[in-house]
C-alpha cells in the first residue's frame, strides 16, 4: 500500500466532507512542500483532511491546523447552534490524529483564523475550509493568501458550491495578478501563486465554473426544501 492509499484508509472512519479526489489533491500539494516549509489548514473539524496533509508533508515541514472547535460552521447547514458539539469535535480531532499516528506532526491552534495570523510567518501550502460565509471566506483568502510564498499552493474547499466562498473567490481571485487557477476536484479549487502572465486565461477558466456553481446552488435549494430526499450535499 502506497502512502496516499494508507492516508486515505486512515480517514475512512473520520467524519468530514472530502472525496478521494480531493484528498489526492491535498496530498499532492502537501507532498510538494519544501522540507523546511509550512502547511496551514483553516478548518479541521475532526481531522479528516488534517491527517492527509500531515501524512503527505515532508518530515521537516510544519503542519498547522487552525480550528476553534467552537461548534459553529461545522458543515453543511450547521452554521450556528452546535456549541454542545464543540468539546466532542475537539476530542475526536485529537483521537483521530493519534490513531493515524500524526498527532505529534500537527500544531493545532484552537482559535479563529484571524486570531492565528500572528502565529505563522510564511506559508507554502494553504488549505482553506473554514467559515463559508462571504466575509470570513474573503478574509481567509486575502489575509492568509498574502502569506503564501511565490510558487506556493492554495486550495479552497466548497469553491463554486458555497455562495459565500464563491463570492469571495470572485472578489479576490478571478482577476488576481498573483493567483493562477489550476483546476478543481469537485468543489476543491486549486491555485498557484505565480506571475500574472496567465491572468486572463485564469480568469476565463474560473468564470467557466459558474454554470456548475448555479447547478450546485439549485441542488442545495431542492435538498433543503426536501424535494430531493437522500441526495448527497454537493461538495
Amino acid at each position: 500500500m502506497n502512502r496516499f492509499d494508507a492516508a486515505w484508509a486512515a480517514v475512512a472512519d473520520v467524519d468530514g466532507w472530502m472525496t478521494e479526489g480531493q484528498a489526492r489533491a491535498l496530498y499532492d500539494a502537501a507532498a510538494s512542500c519544501p522540507d523546511d516549509g509550512t502547511v496551514v489548514e483553516i478548518g479541521s473539524f475532526q481531522g479528516r483532511s488534517t491527517i492527509v496533509l500531515a501524512t503527505a508533508a515532508p518530515p521537516g515541514a510544519q503542519v498547522v491546523a487552525i480550528d476553534p472547535h467552537a461548534g459553529n460552521d461545522r458543515g453543511p447547514q450547521e452554521i450556528d447552534g452546535f456549541a454542545d458539539d464543540a468539546a466532542s469535535d475537539h476530542a475526536r480531532f485529537n483521537a483521530n490524529l493519534e490513531r493515524a499516528g500524526v498527532r505529534e506532526r500537527v500544531r493545532h491552534l484552537r482559535c479563529f483564523s484571524d486570531d492565528a495570523l500572528a502565529e505563522v510567518d510564511t506559508v507554502d501550502v494553504l488549505y482553506i475550509d473554514g467559515a463559508h460565509r462571504y466575509a470570513p471566506a474573503r478574509d481567509d483568502i486575502r489575509q492568509w493568501g498574502a502569506k503564501v510564498v511565490d510558487g506556493g499552493a492554495m486550495l479552497i474547499h466548497d469553491s463554486f458550491s458555497s455562495i459565500g466562498v464563491t463570492g469571495a473567490i470572485v472578489r479576490e481571485l478571478v482577476w488576481s495578478s498573483k493567483w493562477r487557477y489550476v483546476g478543481r476536484s469537485r468543489s476543491l479549487a486549486i491555485y498557484r501563486a505565480e506571475p500574472s502572465s496567465t491572468r486572463w486565461s485564469s480568469a476565463a477558466r474560473q468564470i467557466a465554473q459558474l454554470p456548475w456553481f448555479a447547478k450546485n446552488v439549485g441542488l442545495k435549494v431542492l435538498i433543503s426544501a426536501k424535494f430531493l430526499r437522500g441526495r448527497e450535499w454537493p461538495y
